[in-house]
């Protein structure tokens, strides 16, 4: 898999999969538009929103794990509508006493942190914020520059 960068606006379907292979999701959006989630990484750091018109050529593709666009994420939204915008989550996780699941982000930030949205049983988000990254604690991986906190 290449990256989304090298695709120019207008690029046919087939060069889209020849070029990110198949998406890991795949979101009508308004407007006739589909959204194609490339999650990317080992460790989830980035995910590629691919946005292509009805006849499936290239809109758009934007790098959606980044603090600008989980600004975007508020209270009352949908699960539908979280990963429209954001993708895919890196991990799950469940709050017994909150009744909530919840949603963690990994992307690239010098602080070892993550992105955590959280989801009622009906699926609509009720808190956010930012969390330590707990792969800082466990595991050291200086190929993804993250700094192991002790």
């Amino acid at each position: 898999m290449s990256s989304p960068t090298k695709l120019a606006p207008g690029a046919s379907a087939e060069a889209i999969r020849a070029q990110l292979g198949e998406p890991t999701g795949r979101y009508a959006m308004p407007g006739g538009t589909t959204r194609l989630e490339y999650a990317r990484g080992p460790f989830g750091r980035e995910t590629w929103m691919v946005d292509v018109d009805a006849g499936g050529t290239l809109v758009k593709a934007t790098q959606v794990l980044n603090e600008a666009t989980f600004a975007t994420i508020k209270l009352g939204m949908t699960r539908d509508e979280v990963l429209r915008t954001i993708g895919r989550p890196s991990k799950l996780g469940y709050v017994g006493w909150q009744k909530q699941t919840v949603w963690n982000y990994r992307y690239a930030s010098p602080f070892c942190q993550w992105f955590q949205v959280g989801l009622g049983a009906d699926g609509i988000v009720q808190d956010t914020g930012f969390g330590p990254d707990p792969l800082c604690d466990d595991v050291d991986v200086p190929h993804l520059g993250l700094l192991r906190i002790r």
